[in-house]
């Protein structure tokens, strides 16, 4: 629910919604390219997808659930137990919650998109962008965009401060979410954030770690006056919003599992618990 691959690996709304209604503290961070990112969540806590894909089942906020409990659900199926077993032959005790979490990681590390019009442009195709997308690639550099998105994610690679040369408005960075601080418990990591990966990013708004600006243009506006201190005239940001548009890449074909079959010794799902 949080990462529905048919909306750019996240869900339509600011926060995600998790167990017993309750609504996450940060937007949900994208699962596609996800591999690529120097670390998973805005915070970067967890090191890598696996490390990441043990974290939300856990959380009471999320899916509230514990490794024993997931250990029961996959063990009372049997199509589960055999999957397991196929997938980690050497292993005596396949269904294990380490290797609940490697599966989740090795899926995710397929979801890649390539074949963006701006890679094709990389790869020597003069043609592959507008030249409305040129002249955004051009100010992206020059303006400085590219000192953080940077990569083959275009971004997702370091942490910077939100609000380099002035402070963003309270609804965009709440005084309450210090960001990297929560993980390092350094002053210095007050309200910084891993920057976002901006592959597919025209397909996944709100936007922000707090979910609270739904026009790409909006964004790269605020990014441009409180990271840069520049203002951009309206047709400089549609220009850079056009190149935006050209990091969409081919998203992968997703044939939706049809799921093992629960039996009697199955745990049931509760919205008390």
């Amino acid at each position: 629910m949080c990462h529905n691959l048919g909306t750019g690996g996240v869900d339509a709304g600011p926060t995600s919604i998790g167990h017993r209604w309750q609504l996450g503290s940060r937007r949900a961070p994208t699962v596609y390219n996800a591999v690529f990112n120097v670390a998973q969540f805005w915070d970067g806590r967890a090191p890598d997808p696996k490390v990441q894909a043990a974290g939300p089942a856990q959380s009471s906020v999320e899916m509230n659930a514990t490794p024993d409990r997931v250990l029961s659900t996959l063990n009372s199926m049997t199509d589960y137990v055999v999957m397991f077993s196929k997938a980690f032959p050497n292993d005596a005790a396949p269904v294990t919650f380490e290797n609940f979490a490697k599966a989740i990681e090795a899926f995710e590390a397929t979801l890649t998109t390539p074949a963006a019009p701006f890679d094709q442009y990389l790869h020597g195709d003069g043609y592959a962008l507008t030249d409305q997308q040129k002249a955004g690639l051009k100010l992206f550099i020059e303006k400085g965009c590219s000192s953080c998105h940077n990569g083959i994610n275009v971004g997702g690679r370091d942490y910077f401060p939100f609000g380099t040369i002035e402070r963003p408005a309270e609804s965009l960075l709440p005084r309450e979410d210090k960001g990297r601080f929560s993980v390092t418990k350094d002053l210095g990591g007050e309200y910084v954030f891993r920057s976002a990966p901006l592959r597919n990013v025209a397909l996944r708004p709100p936007y922000f770690h707090c979910g609270q600006v739904w026009s790409l243009k909006q964004a790269v506006g605020v990014m441009s006056e409180v990271q840069l201190g520049a203002k951009l005239s309206d047709e400089e940001a549609d220009e850079i919003v056009a190149f935006l548009n050209s990091l969409t890449g081919q998203l992968p074909k997703i044939d939706y599992p049809i799921l093992p079959t629960r039996t009697i010794a199955t745990p049931k799902p509760s919205l008390d618990k």
